[in-house]
C-alpha cells in the first residue's frame, strides 16, 4: 500500500512541477528508450536522442537527464601495438 501511495505522490509532484498532465508526461517519457547493442567486448547501453521536449521536462523537474551511453564495456585486452 505504501508503494502505491508513493507512486501517486511522485505523479502529483511531477504534474505540479511541470504544469502538465501525467498522461502527457508519460507519452513524452515513453519516447525515451534504451538500446542494448552486443559487441565482442560486451553490451553497450545507449539511450535514444533526447528532443527539446525531453530536455525541457528534465529541467522543469530539476533532475539530471540520462547520459547518452549508460554502459560501455572495457576491452578485455589492449589492442596490438600498445
Amino acid at each position: 500500500m505504501l508503494l502505491c501511495w508513493l507512486a501517486l505522490l511522485l505523479v502529483r509532484v511531477a504534474e505540479n512541477e511541470t504544469g502538465q498532465t501525467w498522461g502527457h508526461l508519460r507519452r513524452v517519457l515513453d519516447r525515451l528508450q534504451v538500446g542494448i547493442h552486443q559487441t565482442k567486448h560486451g553490451e553497450v547501453w545507449q539511450t535514444s536522442r533526447m528532443d527539446k521536449e525531453h530536455i525541457e521536462l528534465f529541467e522543469m523537474l530539476k533532475i539530471k537527464a540520462p547520459p547518452r551511453f549508460l554502459a560501455i564495456p572495457r576491452p578485455l585486452k589492449d589492442p596490438p601495438g600498445l
